[in-house]
């Protein structure tokens, strides 16, 4: 357990961790009748607080090249800054995080009730702040995935699956504001924000991933001779350890395995840590995939006050069909057409 909180300190999310533990516990056992587990207060508690921890510890990356040890440069996995360091994905690393820390400290006012009542200028300017930083973040991330903890297919399928459903997710949110369909509005803005979230529960899962094939000695990875002298710092030293990497005819492209483990050599770490990455993606994402879905079918009051409200919009613009002018399943699908029922209840 040590080993494990110093690892996860080390990557900026044992806070995080502890503090979704704790909050998911005082969410589900209040017995206050006003606070149900499943209620959007909780949902902002647990998962904005988890995203604005890890956007405020990470921001310090932002000093991409610099020496202190806060630095992006010096808390990059071992490995990783060889290629970061090069121009092209220098850029993209720039740009990803340029934009992705912004919009994760942005994007949790949105989901806060007294703003979109009170603050409403502001909260349509915070959108498109948050779409814009969220879009271009992920065409850094759609440039640094060949590189990104080796780069692995995996790793490159399960970033472009991300990039792909948080984009079209937040398309879709958009469009059925712009028809006023706010219940959609809400629940494709909330996909969108759980599938971003994918990032923090993945490092958790890696490096528990990690720890686990430590203790096994058949799990290794390839890396570049390039990568081992970057990490290692002598040629002599990545010489004695990957003879390999000192035949003659050998470049810093030779490739030579390295074991996954976590010790004290740092090659085997960033070996270890990148062998479980793409993993971890995959599993991150069908959790918070699956994850919101549960919420949605465990929130349909909320959706039906919102369907309401959002009849009552469309009929004054003159909005047809009222109450599902916007990406709706009667409208769409073989569901019942829907009908309106009394009264906003107003909240």
């Amino acid at each position: 357990m040590k080993r494990l909180l110093s690892a996860l300190s080390r990557n900026g999310s044992t806070s995080e961790w502890v503090f979704k533990r704790a909050t998911i516990s005082r969410c589900v056992s209040s017995p206050t009748p006003s606070i149900d587990p499943m209620n959007l207060t909780c949902l902002v508690i647990i998962f904005a607080g988890a995203i604005t921890g890890f956007s405020l510890a990470r921001l310090s990356y932002l000093s991409i090249s610099g020496s202190a040890s806060s630095s992006f440069a010096s808390g990059a996995a071992p490995g990783e800054w060889y290629w970061y360091s090069q121009r092209f994905y220098r850029l993209g690393i720039t740009i990803h995080l340029a934009t992705i820390l912004p919009a994760g400290l942005l994007m949790v006012w949105q989901f806060i009730p007294v703003i979109r009542h009170k603050f409403l200028l502001f909260h349509r300017i915070n959108g498109y702040l948050v779409i814009s930083l969220v879009i271009i973040s992920n065409v850094g991330a759609l440039m640094i995935a060949r590189r990104a903890f080796g780069g692995s297919l995996p790793t490159q399928a399960g970033v472009g699956v991300l990039v792909i459903i948080s984009t079209v997710s937040i398309a879709l949110a958009y469009y059925n504001i712009k028809r006023l369909q706010i219940d959609q509005h809400r629940a494709w803005m909330l996909r969108a924000m759980f599938y971003l979230g994918t990032i923090i529960t993945l490092r958790i899962i890696m490096i528990l991933a990690a720890l686990i094939a430590s203790t096994m000695s058949y799990y290794d990875t390839i890396m570049t001779c390039g990568e081992l002298l970057s990490i290692i710092g002598t040629s002599q030293q990545v010489n004695a350890l990957y003879p390999q990497c000192g035949q003659p005819g050998s470049t810093v492209d030779t490739r030579a395995i390295v074991q996954a483990k976590f010790g004290d050599q740092q090659e085997q770490v960033g070996s270890a840590l990148r062998l479980s990455f793409g993993m971890a993606v995959w599993m991150a994402l069908f959790l918070h995939a699956a994850g919101v879905e549960i919420y949605l079918n465990l929130t349909p009051r909320e959706s039906n006050r919102l369907r309401q409200v959002s009849y009552e919009k469309q009929l004054e613009k003159g909005l047809s069909p009222a109450g599902s002018a916007g990406l709706t399943s009667d409208r769409w699908g073989d569901a019942e057409p829907w009908q309106p029922s009394g009264e906003v209840t107003k909240g």
